[in-house]
C-alpha cells in the first residue's frame, strides 16, 4: 500500500501534424509518446531519459553506489518498522485525488505517489506536493505594434494544468513565473504578426493558435494550456493607411447598459450583439461607423454651433456632485475641418468642476482624439460615447472605463 505508485500515466498528444490544424491539440494520458515528437536534451532529466513515459529506471548508477543505496534504504525501512507506530506520525502523509508527492530519495526521482496513504520515509527521502487542478493567471495589458503599423494594447486570461508532476518539478525551478513569462512573450510575438483588423475580429482563433504555440514550449514542463482569452484594452494608434474595421467590445463598459436591447448583457454575448447591431446599421450609412438611436431622444438636448459653446453649456452645469460622480480629469484633442487641432480640458476630479481652451491644469486621466462635429454630435446626444469609440471616430489615450464616464456629463447636459 505505502510503496506502489499511483498508476497515473503522463503521455503527450503531438501539438502539430505535417498538416496544419486549426483545431489546438491538448495533452492526453492516453495518447502514445514516443520521442519523434518530443526531444527532451538539455533538461534536468537527462539522466533518466524515459522520465516522460513513467520509467524511473536509472541505468546511469554504478554496481556500488546502488548497493550503497539499498543497504542506506533497508537500515531506514528497518529503524521505520522498530519504531512504529510512534514513526507514523512523521512517514505516513495523505494525499488527496488532486495532488500527486514526487519523492527524491537519496537524490534520485521516484515515481509520483498518491493518492491516498503514503510512506515517505525519513532522512532520505526528500518530497513536494503538486496541485493538479486546473489554474489561473493573467497577463497585464501590453503594447504591441501590429504588422500593419497600429498600437494596440492586448492583454491576456491563461488557464493551464500539470500533467507530468515529475516533469513540473525538476524541469523548471518556478513554474508559474516560467509560465507568465513564457505567455507574455508567446502572446507579443504572435500578435505583432498580425494586422490591427485580425486581432479585433479573430481574437477568439488567435487564443487557440496562441495556446498551441504555449503548448510547445511548456510541453517539457509537464504543463498544458488549456485556454487562452485575448484581452483588447484599447487602441493606441491607427494602422497605416486608416481605420483599423471592426473593433471587438471590452469585457464590461460603463455606459453600456444604456443601449436598447443590451441590458444585462456582458461579455462574450455584448460582443455577439455590438456585431450584429452594427451590421444591420451598415446598410443605413455610407461610412464605417456605428451609431445608435438614444431612448431619450425626445428630450429636448443642448445644440450649440461651436466647441466654445459646447464649453459654456458644460460650464452651466459644472457642480461638486458632478466631480464627486466622475472623479476624473479630460482632455480634448480636437480636430476642425481646416485640419488644425485645438486642445480643450475638463476637470471633474476636484472642487466644483472646471472647462475650458487649452491644457488641463493637472495632468490628465485621460486623453481624447475627435473630430468637431463628433465631439458636437456626442454632446448634443446624436452619438453615444462607446459608439463612437466602436467605429473609431474616437481614439481614447488612458483607461476606457474612465473615458465613458462622460455619458454621466451627456445626460445632465440633456436634462438641462
Amino acid at each position: 500500500m505505502f510503496g506502489k505508485s499511483s498508476g497515473y500515466e503522463y503521455h503527450s498528444l503531438s501539438q502539430r501534424d505535417s498538416v496544419y490544424s486549426d483545431t489546438p491539440g491538448l495533452f492526453s494520458s492516453h495518447a502514445t509518446f514516443t520521442h519523434n515528437n518530443y526531444d527532451q536534451r538539455g533538461h534536468s532529466f537527462d539522466y533518466v531519459p524515459k522520465v516522460s513515459q513513467n520509467d524511473f529506471t536509472d541505468k546511469s548508477q554504478g554496481l556500488l553506489s546502488w548497493i550503497c543505496n539499498l543497504i542506506v534504504t533497508f537500515l531506514v525501512f528497518l529503524a521505520t518498522f522498530i519504531t512504529f507506530p510512534i514513526s507514523g506520525w512523521f512517514v505516513l502523509k495523505v494525499v488527496t485525488n488532486y495532488e500527486r508527492i514526487v519523492v527524491f530519495r537519496l537524490g534520485r526521482i521516484r515515481p509520483p505517489k498518491g493518492p491516498g496513504v503514503v510512506l515517505v520515509l525519513p532522512l532520505i527521502d526528500q518530497w513536494q506536493k503538486v496541485d493538479l487542478r486546473t489554474r489561473a493567471f493573467n497577463v497585464p495589458p501590453c503594447t504591441v505594434t501590429t504588422k500593419d503599423g497600429g498600437l494596440v494594447s492586448v492583454g491576456a486570461d491563461i488557464q493551464f494544468r500539470i500533467w507530468s508532476p515529475v516533469m513540473s518539478v525538476v524541469a523548471v525551478q518556478d513554474l508559474n513565473a516560467s509560465t507568465r513569462l513564457t505567455a507574455q512573450n508567446a502572446m507579443m510575438q504572435t500578435l505583432s504578426k498580425k494586422t490591427m483588423r485580425e486581432i479585433q475580429t479573430e481574437r477568439i482563433k488567435l487564443g487557440e493558435h496562441l495556446g498551441m504555440d504555449m503548448n510547445e514550449m511548456t510541453k517539457p514542463w509537464g504543463l498544458e494550456v488549456d485556454r487562452v482569452e485575448l484581452i483588447l484594452e484599447g487602441v493606441l494608434r491607427e494602422p497605416d493607411g486608416g481605420h483599423s474595421g471592426p473593433v471587438i467590445m471590452p469585457p464590461s463598459v460603463p455606459g453600456l447598459e444604456g443601449l436598447p436591447g443590451l441590458e444585462g448583457l456582458t461579455g462574450p454575448i455584448q460582443q455577439l450583439a455590438m456585431h450584429f447591431l452594427s451590421q444591420a446599421a451598415a446598410p443605413q450609412s455610407s461610412q464605417d461607423s456605428v451609431s445608435f438611436t438614444d431612448e431619450l431622444r425626445s428630450v429636448p438636448a443642448v445644440s450649440v454651433s461651436c466647441v466654445d459653446g459646447l464649453m459654456d453649456a458644460v460650464r452651466s452645469v459644472l457642480s461638486e456632485q458632478l466631480v464627486q460622480q466622475v472623479r476624473a480629469c479630460y482632455h480634448f484633442q480636437i480636430t476642425t475641418d481646416s485640419g488644425l487641432t485645438n486642445s480643450y480640458y475638463v476637470d471633474l476630479a476636484q472642487g466644483a468642476g472646471a472647462c475650458g481652451v487649452g491644457v488641463p491644469p493637472r495632468e490628465p486621466d485621460v486623453s481624447l482624439c475627435m473630430s468637431e462635429q463628433d465631439l458636437l454630435a456626442m454632446f448634443e446626444g446624436g452619438l453615444r460615447p462607446f459608439a463612437a469609440y466602436s467605429s473609431g471616430r474616437l481614439r481614447v489615450q488612458g483607461d476606457l472605463n474612465t473615458a465613458m464616464k462622460l455619458e454621466t456629463l451627456i445626460k445632465l447636459l440633456k436634462t438641462t
